[in-house]
């Protein structure tokens, strides 16, 4: 695939990931599905679409032997990462949840890959580090709790410690060379998840009660559709051509979307704290970027 390919797989990604949490509040306002619910939908959702995309990729099969046990950490860590990602958006809104998530992320993964991998941080890693979490003060300080609610964030902050656990094990289990068939692994990763969350969707009320089922038939459907089965393959193949650092860049346009969406959909007010640090937890996520380029990012102890 060429690099251009690449980036347009990248960037439709990205934007697509930016519209599941709208799709998510949009759920919540109709119905009285609940996070846990609509996470469970999701992955079995992604997981019939994939299940059919295998379909037609029969004689396309890659290599590599299936790894139960590594697949069934990764299925546990995508469903806390939905689930609290969700969870997240319902309690603080759609902006801060995803931005809040999208930062912390990178911030995590480059800790945790300093610590298990002997991934150095560098100056510009550690300020990276810095202004993420000035940015987090700000977001649960700046307006008094009125507008973003502590608990939001600390649901944020857990769905991307699900995020960088899953991106942290696939790098370290991905240095034995033994990755196997990429399509088979997430396919099989949305199975775990989709059984991990069914006994708890059950609990919370798997069949909304709601005044406009075709609404969110429809709206449940978008969401395995697209931010999840077609975003997830895209961003996979676009990964795999791009460098790591401009793939950080790119999704970028997760949160950037996912703000717009807020403003102009969902009608969510922007305060100076809300922007202030969502500018201090995107410069942080930029600069992650620019130290790898540099050089930081250094996979030597």
């Amino acid at each position: 695939m060429s690099v251009g390919r690449g980036l347009l797989y990248l960037i439709v990604a990205g934007a697509a990931w930016g519209t599941a949490g709208a799709a998510a509040s949009l759920v919540f306002r109709v119905s009285d599905l609940g996070p846990l619910s609509l996470s469970f939908w999701r992955c079995a959702g992604g997981l019939a679409l994939l299940l059919a995309g295998a379909v037609l990729r029969r004689g396309r099969r890659g290599r590599g032997r299936m790894r139960p046990v590594r697949i069934a950490v990764l299925g546990a860590a995508l469903a806390l990462f939905q689930t609290a990602y969700f969870a997240a958006v319902e309690a603080t809104g759609l902006a801060v949840g995803t931005v809040v998530t999208l930062g912390a992320g990178p911030v995590l993964i480059a800790l945790g890959a300093r610590l298990t991998l002997g991934e150095r941080l560098g100056r510009g890693g550690v300020a990276a580090v810095v202004g993420a979490l000035a940015g987090l003060a700000v977001l649960v300080l700046g307006d008094g709790g009125a507008t973003v609610r502590p608990a939001g964030v600390l649901l944020s902050v857990v769905s991307a410690a699900g995020y960088a656990v899953m991106t942290l094990l696939t790098r370290w289990w991905g240095r034995d060379g033994g990755g196997g068939d990429s399509y088979a692994t997430t396919t099989w990763t949305f199975a775990v998840a989709s059984l991990c969350l069914l006994p708890f969707g059950a609990v919370e009320g798997l069949l909304p009660q709601t005044a406009q089922p075709g609404v969110v038939v429809g709206l449940l459907v978008y969401v395995a559709a697209v931010p999840t089965a077609l975003a997830y393959a895209l961003y996979f193949a676009g990964a795999a051509a791009v460098r790591s650092a401009t793939v950080s860049v790119v999704m970028l346009l997760e949160p950037v979307s996912a703000a717009v969406l807020a403003v102009l959909l969902l009608g969510e007010e922007l305060t100076v704290a809300m922007v202030a640090g969502t500018l201090l937890m995107l410069a942080a996520v930029a600069g992650l970027a620019v130290a790898e380029t540099r050089g930081a990012g250094d996979t030597r102890a």
